[in-house]
């Protein structure tokens, strides 16, 4: 292992540990069957636009550990305080197993970047390994925001970015009116679409922001005034965006701006935002009593990285490492042997013997493409659409079975599902619905109002598990762990009726619609779905 001396640029080499770089590896080896569902879902979440920066995150942060490495003196010979690493890794498996059991990737890469910086503290000792964190914590940056709190921030943003963006459109003198998310010019409407509530800017910028604090050689202060002013310089590009496409459309028409869209909603965004973040750091130097130009206010060397990378060879075979080892296999191995376990398999009736004429109304059932039926994973399900002669508009009844959602496949949250299928969802509560007289008495749903361009509808879900009715898929999920080791079942649905809300149709009208047909439909369930 090599060490660089920067007072006399020497480098110090301990021999190649091949007993410790055997116990290394099987540390490694051994994380990746109890963090495997993380990797699988940060593989996912990388390919698309919002997290497609998550590839450079643990470079920048092999990166900032090498620096580290490099700015601080040689590790002791001998370490004494590897315990608090132990228990660090010990938290992190038990977290990487609540997150394999409740079928939650979020929770397992959490626990990852966790696991990671026991190892360091493991492996450095607890004095010297908490100085090695700053590129653990910047491990966050590559992973994706749990569902729900993406949902409401994009929700949040695309509301900020509307309001802002039409006070730009106004100032330039264009008569513009905002409704919900709909930009309204007039001869043109301009959806604020989830893609332009400048999320998949705000990650990227995030994350550099925050390298750009640590590298720059300032006052505390001026790197927390540079880490926090990604957020609203984020927002505030990001509206001025928008702002500059509502005036190309009422100026040249849509199909002009649909090509300055696509170009400048990218690198244009990225760039400008970091080029203010420069221009920032040259404005707090010149506050300084002794200001610097800015290639001496960023370290940017990467002298001597090699060698110090290299001191991975010489790693020691201790018995913390030796433990970290062991105990990742063993629950590795664990939570692989206990993949083979079958819950018990309930009694139910296929949704093909579901009842096509329902009271007066009649239904019209579907097959969904190949490749959805791949991604949605389910036991079984109906997918069916019921009219009725005096109602003015059908609604949608899909039910999808889960026989154990333990394992790879889960139910897939309309949450999630809904904005894949280009459906923005405008409103989102969960609501009491009165089922009196059906067997299933009050009970909560989730109530969404989505669009899609001018086109609205109405949708209620809710998970169907095992005699209970919920609206939160944590606690379903939780409640999946619970019932499997209490009644050794893990089976559930999820059920979701959705009808249109046609034009100038109160939203009411559109709720007693679905509801009349929940009463006709909700005694027959459990035949379907056992409680």
């Amino acid at each position: 292992m090599s060490v660089t001396d920067q007072s006399s640029s020497s480098v110090l080499t301990r021999p190649l540990n091949l007993a410790g770089l055997l116990w290394f590896t099987l540390l490694l080896a051994g994380s990746i069957p109890i963090f495997w569902i993380g990797f699988v879902s940060l593989a996912k979440a990388w390919s698309t636009a919002e997290y497609s920066h998550g590839p450079l995150i643990p470079l920048i942060s092999l990166y900032l550990f090498l620096r580290e490495l490099r700015s601080l003196p040689p590790p002791k010979a001998v370490v004494q305080d590897r315990a608090p690493g132990l228990v660090v890794i010990t938290l992190a498996l038990l977290l990487a197993i609540a997150g394999n059991l409740t079928r939650i990737p979020d929770i397992v890469t959490y626990a990852f970047i966790i696991w990671v910086g026991g190892v360091v503290l493991t492996i450095f000792g607890w004095e010297r390994g908490k100085l090695h964190q700053l590129g653990v914590v910047h491990l966050i940056f590559m992973l994706p925001l749990p569902q729900f709190i993406y949902l409401k921030l994009t929700i949040v943003l695309q509301t900020i970015s509307s309001e802002i963006g039409v006070w730009f459109v106004a100032m330039m003198g264009v008569p513009v009116y905002l409704e919900g998310n709909v930009i309204d010019l007039g001869v043109y409407k301009l959806q604020v679409a989830e893609a332009c509530s400048g999320l998949r800017y705000l990650f990227p910028i995030l994350s550099f922001s925050y390298l750009f604090a640590i590298l720059y050689r300032g006052p505390l202060w001026h790197k927390a005034v540079l880490l926090l002013a990604a957020a609203p310089l984020t927002v505030l590009m990001n509206s001025f965006r928008i702002g500059v496409i509502g005036v190309l459309v009422n100026s040249y028409g849509i199909e002009h701006a649909e090509g300055f869209l696509h170009f400048f909603e990218g690198w244009i965004i990225f760039g400008a935002c970091i080029a203010i973040l420069f221009i920032m750091a040259i404005a707090l130097q010149r506050l300084t009593s002794d200001p610097k130009p800015l290639s001496e206010a960023i370290d940017l060397d990467t002298a001597g990285f090699l060698p110090i990378a290299g001191r991975i060879f010489g790693i020691r075979a201790s018995r913390g490492l030796i433990a970290a080892a062991v105990l990742t296999l063993a629950v590795s191995a664990g939570w692989a042997l206990q993949q083979g376990k079958e819950p018990v398999a309930v009694d139910r009736d296929p949704f093909s013997l579901y009842p096509r004429q329902v009271g007066e109304w009649s239904g019209t059932f579907s097959m969904l493409d190949s490749d959805i039926e791949q991604v949605l994973g389910a036991s079984d399900y109906l997918s069916a659409f019921y009219r009725h002669p005096e109602e003015t508009a059908p609604v949608e009844l899909f039910m999808a079975f889960y026989n154990k959602q333990t394992e790879g496949s889960g139910i897939h949250s309309p949450e999630v599902c809904l904005p894949v299928g280009g459906w923005e969802i405008y409103s989102f509560e969960a609501v009491p619905v009165d089922m009196e007289g059906t067997g299933y008495g009050t009970f909560e749903v989730n109530r969404a109002v989505i669009q899609r361009g001018l086109s609205e509808q109405l949708v209620y879900y809710w998970f169907e598990q095992r005699g209970k009715r919920m609206t939160n898929d944590f606690k379903a999920k939780m409640s999946v762990v619970y019932d499997s080791l209490t009644i050794d079942r893990t089976d559930g649905a999820i059920v979701r009726y959705i009808t249109p809300i046609l034009k100038d149709e109160p939203e009411g009208t559109a709720d007693a619609r679905l509801q009349r047909l929940m009463r006709e439909t909700l005694p027959k369930l459990p035949r379907f779905v056992p409680e």
